[in-house]
């Protein structure tokens, strides 16, 4: 072998070795949402105002990204399917449609019960979380002293209605116009619009908000949650539900 051919040879062999003995580099999941997809119809996916890990460890990143980009998707994307033949769907309010779901053709009132209800659910879920959530305060707090014994009562009764809902379903809190607070649990994704009650809150107890990182542990998952809990925004809504003004 020439000294040539040797030192291809031997320059080959080198590189190989410096190759296995580099550290490899794998790409990470992104901790933020990507962007929504266009819409295909009048219904959208809303997005979320904080990152998919924002919520750790309480709720995890994997959990937050297949819940909002799969499950709530899947409610927007059914809906616009059904808005082709039912265009009025698309132009009227949700929660007017919610409330009033017998005036519905019989062929699309069990899929708009499911999936409008989802997209109603989730909007306001979504919507009451983010990290730094802060505590109740003004008058979120003096209605939940007035109406529920005080925090701690309120989140011990709340979390075991919760626990006690059979299979996939809510439990909210419900709001009153002048302000009057109760807890309710719903099966599936019916909501409390459905009988013309607004909602102040809301904890999903489908399994596949938790199941990830809790599995059957769903008490474990109620408890953590509240510490996901965006108490400036509830505060908001109380605010709004009292002006008349609050939607889903």
């Amino acid at each position: 072998m020439s000294s040539l051919s040797r030192r291809h040879l031997f320059g080959a062999a080198a590189g190989l070795v410096a190759s296995a003995a580099a550290p490899r580099v794998f790409a990470q999941a992104p901790a933020a949402p990507a962007a929504a997809p266009a819409p295909t119809g009048p219904f959208v996916l809303p997005p979320l105002n904080y990152a998919f890990n924002a919520l750790e460890p309480h709720i995890d990143a994997r959990t937050m990204e297949i819940h909002h980009d799969r499950h709530h998707a899947a409610y927007i994307a059914n809906l616009n399917t059904i808005a082709k033949t039912n265009p009025q769907l698309g132009t009227s309010a949700v929660t007017d449609v919610l409330g009033n779901l017998n005036a519905l053709n019989d062929d699309i009132k069990f899929a708009v019960r499911n999936n409008l209800g989802g997209h109603a659910n989730h909007t306001m879920f979504w919507s009451i979380m983010g990290p730094d959530g802060g505590k109740p305060e003004g008058e979120v707090l003096a209605a939940i002293d007035r109406d529920l014994g005080g925090l701690e009562k309120f989140q011990t009764d709340f979390n075991a209605a919760g626990g006690r809902q059979f299979g996939s379903g809510w439990v909210f809190v419900t709001i009153a116009k002048e302000g009057k607070l109760a807890i309710e649990t719903r099966p599936n994704q019916d909501t409390p619009l459905m009988d013309g009650k607004r909602v102040l809150l809301g904890n999903d107890v489908w399994e596949h908000a938790y199941y990830l990182n809790y599995q059957n542990r769903r008490a474990d998952y109620l408890k953590a949650w509240w510490n996901t809990v965006n108490w400036k925004a509830i505060g908001e809504r109380y605010a709004a539900a009292k002006t008349g003004t609050l939607g889903v």
